[in-house]
């Protein structure tokens, strides 16, 4: 049997499981949530939850995938044999069907914006002129749908590289490029005039703005901006290698992934507010409120290019740890080729993305309890797919699996201090189910 392919470097598989977790949840969603609720307080709430629950759970995810160097489904079969808890695996899968359906939606406007911002048709417009640009993108059924596969395109291709040449080489060279950019921008920032309310918008914490919906919404970035709960980080998790040290890797990943999502408030908070703009502008901040700060800034037109470029790299590397997910599977359960696995998943995102796609135009008149197609698939990843997944994998790896397991994964068989094991369990145990639990009842109206 030919040995199972891996990561190459230690660098390589961190960038690949930061590259994982940073996407549009950091650089798109995270600023106007932290903007919609509160600013300051909203950050240290998501801090908290990182901590509590994000870190711990990510550590789960490592956990079962690098003891069994498998994907989901056989990991869970090898850990647990004879027990059906395998049969979470194709909730995990549909889910990550799910999330790059409509992700790969809002991926196709990023492409479409950097080609505007590299003809320079974002400059000179009014607001109402981008308001009507953007409804201009969505409502047209060819543009919307045509950059949405033009995205999957590209990442299809990395993926037909495989994971040394494909996965990990773009993360690699993506993921530096992302914090040099996001850099350079967070310095432009700063030094706008009246920056400082910005600022103290981002870090000083109003909690009389933050609800117990803001509080939610914190968790629930924190479990899509780190992409755990449908087994992204068990996928990756398994081609690393013996000697990674699992606590830390989970730690700088989450440090990381934090990092830009402030980074990202750093960047846009201070040039709002600079230029008179309401920090509340929600998910239209980035294609119509942005373009039009771009357009007064001097170097407006590269300033406007460098932003879309770096929302596309953080689009692409998500989108990617999404894919590999059900094409592992194919491969190692099904037994087919990667080229084979590659064309049935490209077949079942496209179908998926599609429908997103035509949701605000040709099926506009489709609702399902009162929202579209891609607001539902929205809603069902973040606030059910990964929800679950998350108290699945808190509770199995809590509860169920083998101590010995956890401990000789934490600490590399004993090679390694297992210092953080205690609060990794304790966590795993209470804090991550009891929460994920009550916030999936209070968002689903059963509490």
């Amino acid at each position: 049997m030919a040995k199972r392919v891996g990561f190459a470097t230690r660098m390589g598989a961190i960038a690949a499981a930061v590259g994982s977790a940073v996407g549009l949840g950091n650089i798109w969603r995270f600023p106007y949530e932290a903007g919609e609720n509160g600013g300051g307080a909203f950050i240290l709430v998501y801090i908290a939850c990182i901590i509590v629950m994000g870190i711990p759970v990510i550590l789960s995810e490592f956990i079962i995938g690098r003891s069994t160097h498998s994907n989901m489904k056989a990991a869970l079969k090898k850990l647990s044999p004879g027990k059906k808890y395998y049969m979470f695996t194709y909730v995990c899968i549909l889910g990550s069907f799910v999330v790059i359906g409509f992700y790969s939606v809002v991926c196709g406007w990023i492409i479409e914006y950097l080609y505007q911002a590299a003809i320079g048709h974002l400059s000179g417009h009014t607001p109402e002129e981008y308001s009507d640009m953007f409804s201009a993108l969505i409502s047209n059924p060819w543009r919307c749908v045509g950059w949405t596969m033009l995205f999957l395109v590209f990442n299809f291709l990395v993926m037909s590289r495989g994971i040394e040449k494909g996965i990990e080489r773009v993360a690699s060279i993506m993921m530096p490029l992302l914090f040099l950019i996001l850099i350079i921008f967070c310095i432009h920032s700063l030094l706008l005039p009246g920056a400082g309310k910005g600022l103290r918008f981002l870090f000083y914490p109003d909690f009389s703005k933050l609800t117990i919906h803001g509080v939610l919404d914190a968790l629930g970035q924190a479990f899509l901006s780190l992409s755990i709960g449908i087994s992204c980080l068990v996928t990756y998790s398994s081609y690393f290698k013996d000697d990674t040290s699992l606590t830390k890797d989970a730690v700088t990943v989450g440090v990381l992934d934090t990092m830009v999502a402030i980074l990202s408030g750093v960047m846009i908070f201070p040039a709002v507010f600079s230029f008179g703009v309401e920090p509340t502008a929600g998910p239209r901040l980035i294609f119509e409120v942005l373009p039009g700060i771009f357009q007064q800034m001097t170097g407006g037109y590269v300033w406007a290019l460098l932003f879309f470029l770096l929302v596309f790299f953080a689009s692409l590397t998500s989108t990617i740890s999404l894919s590999e997910i059900p094409i592992t599977f194919m491969i190692e359960e099904h037994k087919m080729s990667r080229p084979r696995a590659i064309a049935w998943t490209a077949l079942f995102t496209v179908a998926l993305a599609v429908l997103a796609g035509l949701s605000f135009n040709v099926l506009d008149q489709i609702k399902l309890w009162g929202n579209n197609i891609f607001d539902m698939m929205d809603y069902a990843a973040s606030n059910i797919f990964m929800l679950l997944g998350g108290v699945f994998t808190a509770i199995y790896v809590g509860w169920i699996m083998d101590r010995k397991v956890i401990h000789e994964q934490l600490t590399n068989g004993g090679r390694l201090k297992g210092t953080m094991e205690p609060f990794v369990v304790f966590c795993l145990r209470y804090v991550a189910p009891i929460s994920i639990i009550f916030i999936f009842l209070f968002l689903t109206g059963i509490i």
